[in-house]
């Protein structure tokens, strides 16, 4: 990549268990460090056996997946990047291994052109087979996450060691201003890549998935999640304001497209 993100940069957020579901753990590992440029986390879903279906939502963040089903290695997913939420039926008992690339990192990692994985899930196989066989080999019989991650971590220092990447830098300053503003920059007045609009919607949507302007409602939408993650109170009126939204039906639009349901709905539930 040609500049960082690192952690501080970029923290892709999705909706956590709830203790209402207690068979049921989300939990994520950080790649080596060398890594960081291109993975935000390595993450697993796992469940008990429960008693009735679960149904686990996905809200956008930027990011392109990769996931396994560890009961069944050969079948593997991959998932675009997301403008809406989507919501997954996944039975009474699963365990899914993943890993969450950074923004644009996917398409440098294996030549694909991000628009035509958005808002889909495909099978890994059928996008980049060569990779999906290899890794699916390396997990055959895997249970320790710990030991997931230290597959992964091998698997991809070793690509990105004899990989070279040519990416106009000028995508990475657009997505890097995107970020460090929660998504609230002016794409005309504020980012001067050097690119025409028209120039940097490519770029975007080739590597990203989606356009400049797409992505930073995504990120601003993150940026609120992460305000309410650490606030005291229950309420978001005044945290609205904050992750930058002008007035509240602005937001109820963005966050019942994003997420699914209401605030009040989502957060009282």
């Amino acid at each position: 990549m040609i500049e960082t993100f690192h952690q501080q940069t970029f923290t892709p957020m999705q909706p956590t268990v709830r203790p209402a579901d207690p068979f049921v753990s989300y939990t994520e590992l950080k790649p080596a460090f060398a890594l960081t440029d291109f993975i935000y986390c390595y993450w697993r879903l796992k469940s008990g056996n429960l008693i009735s279906p679960f149904t686990y939502r996905v809200i956008p963040d930027g990011c392109i997946d990769i996931f396994f089903d560890m009961n069944n290695v050969n079948d593997s997913s991959v998932m675009g990047c997301s403008t809406s939420y989507s919501s997954f039926d996944l039975g009474l008992s699963f365990d899914y291994i993943g890993i969450r690339f950074m923004p644009a990192a996917f398409t440098c990692l294996f030549g694909i052109d991000a628009s035509l994985l958005a808002n889909k899930e495909e099978n890994f196989g059928n996008v980049v087979p060569g990779v999906s066989k290899q890794l699916c080999q390396l997990l055959e019989g895997v249970r320790d996450f710990s030991l997931v991650k230290e597959i992964f971590d091998q698997y991809f220092l070793k690509k990105t060691a004899e990989q070279k990447f040519a990416v106009d830098p000028r995508l990475h300053q657009a997505i890097l201003k995107i970020c460090k503003t929660h998504g609230g920059v002016h794409l005309e007045r504020e980012i001067d890549t050097g690119l025409s609009p028209r120039q940097l919607r490519r770029l975007f949507d080739f590597y990203v998935g989606t356009s400049p302007k797409m992505f930073c409602r995504i990120i601003r939408f993150q940026y609120f999640f992460h305000l309410l993650a650490s606030s005291d109170g229950p309420g978001y009126n005044k945290l609205l304001y904050d992750a930058g939204y002008y007035d509240q039906p602005h937001f109820v639009k963005d966050f019942k497209s994003f997420f699914g349901l209401t605030p009040s709905e989502a957060l009282h539930s």
